[in-house]
């Protein structure tokens, strides 16, 4: 087992080029991952491309997974435990239910090896520029053993606590993004019926207390901020479908823990809704959903 091998299983958008920081700052990358475009791009990226994800464990010290949900995780952890070395990291970069992360914990101890969540912010962009934000949960042993790779994929990395309470920041930090986001949607729109420009609105809020990174990063109407997904006919960025899964998870855990998350829990409802509406919402950024909201909404515009 070499410190300096590192098993990835899932390269897509987001786990490719994490992938590829890894083999740039000097490890051997053993990647896998079921769809074939993936392991093209990531062989020509320098990743020691393998057949199976059986075969990305072998002899790596720490193993990281980026895939789709908790069951996925679930069962690929299930298959791969028991083949890898004793005494393994295994550190799931996935966005997945929080029950969901304790649980793979649990059988990452029982098997006898280590395990973080230790889910990303920052987009496909974060992950290419290596400025992703990671948000671990964990002991502080593990995690002091993952910072040395976590420190090239990413920007800032924050020890959040226990195992699952990087799956908490994260919906957590996802679920305020999603509220902030319809509400400067709402906003835009009701200026707009009340004959405000939308420059003026935002050179008012992006400096007074409505100012917030759905604003001043990724506002929603086109103009004010060139780099916003709206400038270039709302191509995401973070897909409608992606916020939809973290709401969707943000909602189970409001529900599970008693809590009365009346915007989260709306806020979930509008994007399935937007999710549905705009063809799964893979291919529209969240910050498109002030479109759905202005078909919505009714009266003359001023």
């Amino acid at each position: 087992m070499s410190e300096k091998t590192i098993g990835f299983i899932g390269l897509g958008h987001m786990g490719g080029p994490m992938a590829a920081n890894l083999v740039a700052a000097g490890y051997t990358v053993q990647g896998f991952d079921l769809v074939p475009a993936a392991l093209e791009q990531a062989k020509s990226d320098g990743v020691t491309v393998v057949d199976s994800a059986l075969a990305a464990v072998q002899d790596a010290s720490i193993v990281v997974t980026m895939l789709p949900n908790g069951r996925l995780v679930l069962d690929l952890y299930a298959d791969l435990l028991p083949a890898a070395a004793p005494g393994t990291l295994f550190v799931d970069s996935s966005t997945i239910d929080v029950a969901d992360a304790h649980a793979a914990h649990k059988m990452v101890q029982a098997a006898g090896h280590r395990g973080l969540d230790a889910p990303v912010s920052g987009g496909v962009g974060g992950a290419a520029a290596g400025t992703l934000t990671f948000m671990v949960g964990g002991s502080e042993d593990d995690f002091a053993s993952a910072a040395e790779i976590l420190d090239v994929m990413g920007r800032k990395v924050v020890h959040c606590g226990a195992a699952g309470n990087g799956q908490a920041a994260k919906i957590c930090n996802n679920m305020i993004l999603g509220v902030s986001m319809i509400a400067i949607s709402e906003a835009f729109v009701l200026g707009e019926k009340l004959g405000l420009s939308n420059q003026a609105l935002f050179d008012v809020a992006s400096t007074a207390s409505g100012q917030c990174w759905a604003l001043t990063t990724n506002c929603p109407v086109p103009g004010p901020v060139p780099t916003s997904p709206a400038n270039n006919d709302y191509k995401p960025g973070f897909a409608a479908a992606l916020m939809d899964k973290d709401l969707s998870l943000a909602a189970n855990a409001l529900r599970d823990n008693g809590v009365d998350g009346v915007l989260g829990l709306q806020a979930a409802e509008l994007y399935a809704r937007f999710k549905g509406e705009s063809g799964g919402g893979t291919d529209v950024d969240f910050s498109g959903i002030i479109n759905d909201i202005r078909a919505r909404s009714t009266g003359p515009n001023s």
